[in-house]
């Protein structure tokens, strides 16, 4: 039967704290083959069902359609409901929302702290009376740092490690939560305990974070809005708040936590408490960035893990083994006496004395690194950090005795969207480990390492976009980090090469190898999600950017800082292949002109500059860099023939079209001779597999990707890798880095043979590109805008080919197997094919 389903407001259900133009979607499903939407009416009511907008469209549109009625109030629930009809009848849905703060008012509610520095979290905490039934009542939290919020003691809600991380000077993020049930007439209190995250560090390290130029002690304004039927009542954060040191003694995201049980301040959440001995509050200049309601969906505690192993060092002196690296912390259960305290070290691999590697080998940080100590009162304690996460598999404990350990595991709520499995195990295992690693990197923004640098690395991000959208629902958490990167240009030059940035005294540039994520990332979102907003906001700063590199490329040619980084033949620690940069330079700036028209076409703009200025950079790109005689891509200082350069080339379509076919043959030719090896570091690897299959060496492609000796991911797999690494080498610093894991993007455009044809999905191609190879089946499915779209076929033992895809309603699929295309619509679909 038609209905529908995934209704959203701004890409979330229900949600709570949405902007002042919010944006609605939907998806048809229990629709006949065939079925097409023919058109649909949107209403959005207020409290009372008063309709405030209307609007409709006899089309097919379902996603992203913006609210266009008068301005929204503050802190107001709205109902929606949107009609559908279809050639197959038709259908209603209905939803809500809640706005966030979207008139500007906060009511006199100030940005509060302590009083004088200090390395403690302080508490601050209110008292304030509801004097009858609720209506609606809604908490907002911004806040410089971190904040852990509670309301008569209990959480606010389920989420950690927020409000979201920004460059504070340009925006602050805050959360509203609905706490309408919750407040009861009589006397509540709202206090919270504030860390310092990336806004108050102290501790020195290499990114200059303790230098940012919001830099300040953590601070919190908080407001809540509470309607009765006599009106609106807001209490706030003020002068008349109090403060105290609470027992978290220091916190630093990279160092660890102190925690001290004896200081606890019991009662404090009871409104009768006498809190006349805290201190005031110090009201707090607070972030000068534009607040906005937080985008990206929350940091939470994901699931737990109980050890697998325990292992004694020596008297006093454990290791607690997990399952597998993660990111998160662990939950301690200790019980012992006043004053007693518990060490505890964090790391991912194991050293030769059989101690957790928590070493900072590269001299990042003053002080201890990825340790927590936490401090016994008389009685039982249960604790976990509140204010820094750490990646690990190991923990080191010292203690006079072994404390009861729980690891959570701790990232941005992120639902698996997509799925892979084949007839290979080893295709499928590192499918899960890519997907486990990207989780472990997802903390607000797409993140390099939970262990060592928790920053957002621009190319990092940018190669690993299209595995995080096709895989989890990442595309807030990109849409928004897309911003960061814009924003970090400060309206000039290049962006840079971590985003959010915080002053980093470092000078990249050139490196538009990384900035290319300023264009690629939102080009990326749009293609998979049809998002056309995520365009219209970076595009200002995209298109000076590029013009910028543009005039610093004379003739075309491109330089960079950053080259193929951890290709094979780098230092396990990271670096530069011995190769000409100048070639990926120039790729991705082509990449970037390329990348450009299209949006300039997209948001309605002239594309000539764009095209004119990538046809320029391809012809010098021929002229410096290709052998025709050779049929290689060469540069200066190369060592040998390097795989990256064909890939790329192959990739951006440098090459002249005669030439393509013969790039790839020499490319597949040392792969070959190198014994079906790759040779590539992070820009090239996403690309070799892709290039290799389309240009008719499948089984060369999949050769490599079934490798199990160095360099590959099957080698990683023997030597019992749960998480991706940094590096292929095994002195790889860290074990949870996703962006050599781009294999997966060929697991779904190649092997299952699922691509886009147009943004959004609308248009579909499905054609698996590896019929004719050893592997016998696979089956994949991707979440449109529109709905699940998959592809599923095997091949038995006389080379026919069965596939069944499977398209929802709002998509066009092409099927392409053998010479021919199909064109299919909604519904099931199963064709047959024998392989020559």
């Amino acid at each position: 039967m038609i209905g529908l389903t995934a209704l959203t407001v701004d890409h979330r259900h229900d949600p709570v704290g949405v902007g002042a133009r919010p944006r609605f979607g939907w998806q048809v499903t229990g629709a006949g083959p065939g079925t097409t939407q023919q058109g649909w009416r949107i209403s959005v009511a207020d409290g009372s069902g008063a309709v405030v907008w209307a609007t409709s469209a006899d089309d097919d549109t379902c996603v992203d359609i913006a609210y266009g009625g008068s301005p929204l109030e503050s802190l107001r629930r709205y109902s929606w409901r949107v009609d559908v009809r279809t050639s197959d009848g038709e259908t209603t849905g209905s939803g809500t929302f809640v706005t966030g703060v979207v008139d500007g008012q906060w009511h006199g509610t100030q940005w509060v702290g302590a009083p004088h520095p200090s390395a403690a979290a302080p508490i601050v905490r209110g008292v304030f009376d509801v004097d009858e039934p609720v209506l609606e009542a809604y908490a907002v939290v911004a806040a410089g740092g971190l904040a852990v919020v509670e309301l008569d003691g209990e959480p606010l809600d389920g989420s950690v490690l927020g409000p979201g991380f920004t460059d504070y000077d340009i925006v602050s993020q805050y959360t509203v939560t609905d706490v309408t049930s919750r407040l009861t007439p009589g006397r509540h209190v709202l206090s919270a305990e504030l860390g310092r995250g990336f806004y108050g560090m102290r501790g020195r390290n290499t990114w200059n974070w303790e230098r940012a130029p919001w830099h300040d002690d953590p601070c919190v304004r908080l407001l809540v809005a509470v309607r009765t039927e006599r009106g609106m009542q807001v209490i706030g954060s003020d002068e008349s708040w109090r403060v105290t040191d609470g027992p978290t003694r220091s916190d630093d995201l990279y160092a660890g936590e102190d925690f001290d049980a004896r200081l606890v301040v019991a009662g404090s959440a009871d409104a009768a408490f006498d809190d006349t001995g805290w201190s005031r509050v110090r009201i707090a200049a607070g972030p000068r960035g534009v607040p906005e309601p937080q985008r990206q969906p929350p940091i939470v505690v994901a699931e737990r893990l109980d050890p697998t192993e325990v292992t004694q060092l020596s008297p006093g002196r454990w290791v607690v083994a997990f399952e597998r690296v993660i990111a998160g912390w662990v939950e301690v259960e200790a019980d012992g006496g006043g004053g007693e305290t518990i060490e505890l070290r964090f790391g991912e691999t194991l050293q030769a004395d059989g101690a957790p590697n928590c070493v900072d080998e590269k001299g990042y940080f003053d002080g201890r690194f990825q340790t927590d100590r936490v401090t016994l009162a008389d009685g039982p304690v249960h604790w976990h950090p509140r204010f820094t996460w750490h990646g690990f598999r190991y923990v080191e404990v010292r203690a006079a005795r072994l404390p009861r350990l729980r690891a959570a595991v701790v990232h941005t709520e992120a639902p698996r969207t997509g799925r892979f499995s084949s007839s290979e195990p080893l295709l499928d295992t590192v499918h899960e480990l890519t997907v486990r690693t990207i989780l472990n990197n997802l903390h607000g923004i797409p993140t390099d390492t939970p262990k060592y640098e928790k920053n957002g690395w621009t190319g990092d991000g940018m190669v690993g976009a299209r595995m995080m959208l096709q895989n989890l629902d990442t595309h807030a958490l990109l849409a928004k980090w897309s911003d960061d990167i814009a924003q970090s240009r400060h309206g000039r030059g290049a962006p840079q090469v971590i985003a959010p940035h915080g002053g980093w005294s470092m000078d990249w540039s050139p490196a538009p190898t990384w900035h290319a994520a300023l264009l690629l990332v939102p080009w990326e979102i749009h293609m998979q999600t049809g998002d056309t907003e995520v365009l219209r906001s970076i595009w200002p700063d995209a298109r000076d950017y590029l013009r910028f590199e543009l005039d610093r490329c004379p003739g075309g040619i491109a330089t960079t800082t950053l080259g193929d980084w951890v290709a094979p033949d780098t230092d396990a620690g990271g670096g530069n292949p011995p190769e000409d940069s100048r070639i990926a330079a120039t790729a991705f700036l082509v990449a970037m002109c390329d990348t450009a028209a299209r949006i300039a076409g997209t948001l309605g703009e002239d594309a000539e500059e764009w095209q004119a200025a990538a046809s320029v950079s391809r012809a010098a790109f021929v002229d410096a860099f290709w052998d025709d005689g050779a049929a290689e891509v060469r540069g200066q200082g190369d060592d040998g023939y390097r795989q990256a350069h064909a890939v790329l080339a192959l990739a951006y379509d440098l090459l002249p079209p005669a030439a393509r076919a013969r790039a790839a043959a020499r490319l597949a030719e040392d792969v070959v001779e190198r014994d079906h090896h790759l040779w590539t570091g992070a820009l090239a690897t996403p690309h070799l597999l892709p290039v290799l299959t389309r240009h008719g060496h499948g089984e060369v492609a999949l050769a490599v990707a079934l490798q199990t000796t160095y360099p590959g991911w099957g080698y990683w797999v023997t030597q019992g890798a749960t998480s991706l690494w940094e590096h292929w080498k095994p002195e790889s610093r860290s074990r949870g880095h996703y962006f050599l894991g781009t294999l997966d993007d060929w697991l779904y455009g190649d092997v299952a043979g699922l691509r886009p044809l147009s943004p959004g999905w609308r248009r579909a191609l499905v054609s698996p590109g590896l019929l004719d190879t050893s592997l016998q089946s696979a089956d994949a499915a991707v979440r449109t805008p529109y709905g699940m779209l998959s592809a599923r076929w095997r091949r038995d033992e006389d080379g026919v080919v069965e596939l069944t895809c499977e398209v929802p309603v709002g998509v066009t699929a092409e099927v392409e197997l053998g010479t021919g295309r199909v064109g299919v619509g909604a519904g099931t679909h199963r064709f047959r094919h024998q392989v020559e």
